[in-house]
């Protein structure tokens, strides 16, 4: 990867759906060599996907809920059950295996209290392996990026 690339990448990042021409101008190459480029970069899985990213609080999802889940054991069969799981449940917005107290480290997605309480009691209690879940819940984002820097 070069600095074009890299420049490439800082554009689409802010905006995945800049055209060919702008996208060209904007970082000293000619659209049909970024169209090229970016091809490549696809390829090569560095643009793992191009997403639309939405405003959570206008879709009524008002509440990020951050869970501490802790297994009853760290045996890889243990994991790998509980991280199969975890994939099925569209709430669970983010999944880390973490090192310190607690095993995972989840962000849910939900429209308030009563709904993250269905939540806990339908999905998160019904994890398998999980011994003990603490709940966290966010007053307000501070800072989102999706932008990696280059």
């Amino acid at each position: 990867m070069d600095e074009f690339d890299a420049a490439i990448l800082n554009v689409l990042q802010e905006d995945g759906q800049t055209p060919f021409t702008e996208l060209g101008e904007q970082v000293g190459l000619s659209p049909s060599a970024c169209h090229k480029r970016v091809k490549e970069l696809r390829r090569s899985g560095v643009i793992a996907q191009q997403v639309v990213i939405v405003d959570e609080r206008k879709l009524g999802m008002e509440t990020s809920v951050f869970v501490q889940a802790t297994l009853k054991n760290q045996r890889q069969a243990t994991l790998s059950v509980f991280e199969k799981a975890v994939s099925q449940h569209r709430e669970i917005m983010e999944c880390y295996l973490m090192a310190g107290l607690s095993d995972y480290l989840l962000r849910i997605l939900c429209r308030d209290g009563a709904d993250y309480e269905r939540i806990h009691a339908d999905i998160l209690t019904r994890l398998p392996g999980v011994d003990r879940v603490i709940t966290n819940f966010s007053i307000r984002k501070v800072l989102r990026r999706t932008a990696v820097q280059l």
